[in-house]
């Protein structure tokens, strides 16, 4: 029962991650390459009308041709990072890995001596806490270093396992401006490719193929930007509750240190 409770536990969260992934796809372009389109159109008062070239100022459309098939491909990436700050908003908050009550609920049981009781209650609340109650529940027929012991490696396992999740977000970043440079770096040869067709090109003939060169290096950073600031702000949060968690189930197992150095006492004394 308990295993497939936790089973249908990790399809529901999968299930919520593609539904994630699907309702944001198309909200994560207007969100993160509306604002290229807008830095390429003139500035004109609000006041003042005026009737411009239709190609004056690059739409989305037009940067997305001009990007080319580096262009979709960081677009893609776009969505994907879009999709992993959304799982992650959802998932590393402090209500999620540290579950209200239970560490007084698992204390109680602590001190009634329902050790069997205190685990189902973890397995009834899945989270960065409750993991790290478990494995030290798990000890409590020993010492209270193996308990220690128990808790600190479940602690390492639970941060390390969020921070495997989290290092996506630092691998689009790295990669999306790598894939932007990569595209200009094609634009630029496919324009200075008019010296070899034309003697001598004019430069109104060299700058569309140069500045269309350049829009896959502003999509790389403007994908790398808010992806690594998202890193840093989701590593710095799992920080501070790994190190909340640690504490708070150190408190819950105070009590129960403190009887069992009591009873050591007395044995030494009998």
């Amino acid at each position: 029962m308990q295993n497939s409770g936790r089973l249908m536990s990790e399809l529901k969260t999968t299930t919520a991650r593609w539904l994630t992934f699907v309702v944001l796809s198309a909200l994560g372009i207007v969100l993160l390459n509306a604002p290229f389109a807008v830095a390429f159109q003139s500035d004109v008062p609000a006041n003042v009308v005026v009737q411009q070239p239709a190609d004056n100022g690059l739409s989305l459309n037009d940067m997305l041709r001009a990007g080319g098939a580096v262009g979709y491909l960081i677009v893609l990436l776009s969505l994907v990072m879009v999709a992993l700050i959304a799982d992650h908003v959802m998932n590393i908050r402090h209500s999620t890995l540290i579950p209200p009550g239970l560490a007084e609920e698992v204390h109680r049981c602590l001190a009634e001596g329902k050790i069997d009781e205190a685990k189902q209650l973890c397995q009834q609340h899945p989270g960065f806490l409750s993991r790290v109650l478990h494995a030290g529940l798990d000890e409590t027929g020993g010492s209270y270093n193996a308990i220690e012991k128990a808790m600190e490696d479940a602690a390492v396992e639970q941060s390390a396992r969020l921070f495997r999740r989290i290092e996506y977000l630092s691998v689009i970043a790295t990669i999306a401006p790598m894939l932007g440079l990569m595209g200009t770096v094609w634009g630029m040869i496919q324009a200075f490719l008019e010296f070899e067709q034309k003697a001598n090109p004019q430069v109104s003939e060299l700058a569309p193929g140069i500045y269309r060169a350049l829009i896959t290096t502003l999509l790389g950073l403007g994908v790398a930007v808010p992806s690594l600031s998202a890193f840093a702000i989701f590593r710095n949060r799992i920080d501070e509750l790994a190190a909340e968690a640690t504490l708070m189930s150190e408190h819950v197992f105070a009590d129960y240190r403190r009887a069992l150095q009591a009873r050591r006492s007395n044995q030494e004394r009998s």
